[in-house]
C-alpha cells in the first residue's frame, strides 16, 4: 500500500467532517439572519449580529475552505476525473454561491444598524438542501453520464488560439 492509499481514508474523514460543518452553517446562518428583527433592542441585535459574523468568519468559512481543499486533494489522489464528478463540482459551486450570498447578507445586516430587512430563511434552506441532495446522489450513485448529448466541441480540444492577444514577457 502506497502513501496515497494510506492517506485517502484520513483525507475522506477530514473532507466529510468539514463538509458537514460547512453545510450545517449554510443551514444555520440564514436562520440566525432571519432573527435580525428591527424591533429588537440594540443589545439583542448586536448579540445576533456578532454571533452570525463570528460563526461565518471563524467556523463556516474555514470549514468550507478545508472541505474544498481536501476534496480537491482527493480528486487527484484517487485520480477521479469522470462526468459525474464534474456535475458534483457544479453543485459545489452552487454551495459556494450560497456561502457568498450569506456573507453578503451578514454584511448588509451589519452595516444597516437594524434597518436591513433580513430575508426569510426558507428559500436559502431549500436551495442548500437541493444542492446537498444533488451532491449526495452524484457521489453515492456515481451514475454513468458519459452518454449525455454533449456538443463535439466540448469533447475534444480544437487546437485554436484564445480570442485575445497574450502579452510577451
Amino acid at each position: 500500500m502506497g502513501w496515497a492509499e494510506a492517506l485517502t481514508p484520513h483525507l475522506k474523514a477530514l473532507h466529510l467532517g468539514f463538509l458537514a460543518l460547512w453545510v450545517a452553517g449554510l443551514f444555520a446562518l440564514p436562520q440566525m439572519l432571519a432573527r435580525h428583527d428591527p424591533g429588537l433592542m440594540q443589545s439583542e441585535f448586536a448579540q445576533i449580529r456578532r454571533a452570525t459574523h463570528y460563526s461565518y468568519v471563524w467556523a463556516v468559512t474555514p470549514a468550507a475552505v478545508i472541505a474544498i481543499a481536501s476534496g480537491t486533494a482527493l480528486i487527484y489522489l484517487r485520480d477521479v476525473f469522470t462526468v459525474w464528478l464534474f456535475g458534483k463540482l457544479v453543485l459545489v459551486a452552487g454551495l459556494v454561491a450560497v456561502h457568498a450570498w450569506v456573507g453578503h447578507t451578514i454584511i448588509a445586516v451589519a452595516e444597516s444598524d437594524g434597518r436591513h430587512d433580513p430575508p426569510a430563511a426558507l428559500a436559502p434552506a431549500i436551495v442548500t438542501l437541493g444542492l446537498v441532495i444533488g451532491v449526495l446522489v452524484l457521489v453515492l450513485m456515481k451514475p454513468e453520464l458519459e452518454d449525455l448529448p454533449v456538443p463535439e466541441w466540448l469533447k475534444a480540444p480544437l487546437d485554436r488560439q484564445l480570442p485575445f492577444d497574450v502579452p510577451n514577457r
